[in-house]
């Protein structure tokens, strides 16, 4: 009868220590990568598992309950396996929201059974709270100061009011009987701006050609004089053909300044008198500008 007993007592001993023997083949490893950290920190979490290697293990997702801490984002390592022997780890990125003054955190891997599972737990670690704000002390400590403070005098509104009122009024009535003629003188002036920057890029680009003459900067210098010519009249001069261009002027006699420049792009020949041909195309803008002045200050 007592053999029996004890026959019963060490199956039922073996039977218990089955999942426990098993549970001690699976290490996990837990702990934050700072020490304190501040309210709604960044902070990772490093959980690490070795267990052998024909043990299914998984590690949590963002579906597993962080407590008082938020998930931010995981970060998973490939496994090393050496000897049997699987090692796993990742680096969960997550925040404290709480105000205790140390956070005991830890988190499970799990080993996958048929129809259920094992957690094996690492020890808690611990993540304490920085505080950025100083403590208020229970007394307030206040500093006497019997300076007298200089406190400026209330603005009158009202005077400013008038003020930008007649101002306005002055503006309206300069505007009535000066503003066209500012107007106009104002839009001159900007035309004879444009104009001093198309001859400033017309002497380097006349020049450059003159000096060296090829096809390409043959075509830039009759490529600015028609894009001046358009920004100034609003006409399509660069669709124009030279031949169109001398018939819409009026002026025959430029077919002949077009042809040496042309020349030069179509069958890369050089005129001697390329120079006196730039020149006579200055001259046509030159009078077009003019004209469109007189115009602006007549009303045209």
């Amino acid at each position: 009868m007592d053999r029996i007993v004890k026959l019963c007592y060490l199956v039922i001993f073996l039977i218990s220590s089955i999942p426990m023997a098993q549970a001690q083949d699976v290490v996990v490893e837990g702990y934050f990568l700072q020490d304190s950290a501040k309210l709604g920190e960044r902070v990772g979490y490093v959980l690490k598992s070795r267990y052998p290697s024909d043990l299914p293990v998984i590690f949590p997702d963002s579906t597993y309950d962080f407590g008082n801490f938020e998930y931010l984002d995981k970060q998973i390592f490939s496994s090393y396996s050496e000897d049997s022997i699987s090692l796993d780890s990742a680096v969960y990125w997550i925040s404290n929201f709480s105000l205790d003054s140390v956070q005991a955190f830890r988190m499970p891997v799990y080993e996958v059974l048929n129809y259920d599972s094992i957690s094996h737990f690492p020890p808690a670690a611990n993540l304490a709270l920085t505080l950025t704000i100083d403590e208020i002390p229970e007394e307030l400590a206040f500093e006497e100061n019997n300076s007298y403070l200089n406190i400026p005098q209330a603005f009158n509104y009202p005077y400013l009011i008038i003020g930008v009122s007649i101002l306005v009024i002055l503006l309206v009535l300069a505007f009535v009987i000066f503003g066209k003629g500012v107007f106009n003188r104002w839009k001159a002036y900007r035309e004879r701006k444009k104009w001093r920057k198309f001859i400033s890029n017309w002497d380097n680009s006349m020049n450059d050609l003159v000096q060296q003459p090829d096809i390409k900067k043959a075509d830039e210098l009759l490529g600015l004089w028609k894009n001046y010519l358009e920004n100034l009249t609003g006409l399509p001069y660069k669709e124009w053909t030279s031949t169109e261009i001398t018939i819409h002027l009026n002026k025959p006699e430029i077919i002949k300044d077009f042809r040496k420049i042309e020349l030069i792009i179509y069958a890369n020949r050089v005129d001697d008198n390329i120079r006196e041909a730039c020149d006579n195309l200055l001259k046509i803008s030159e009078g077009l500008l003019e004209e469109k002045i007189e115009k602006i200050y007549n009303h045209d």
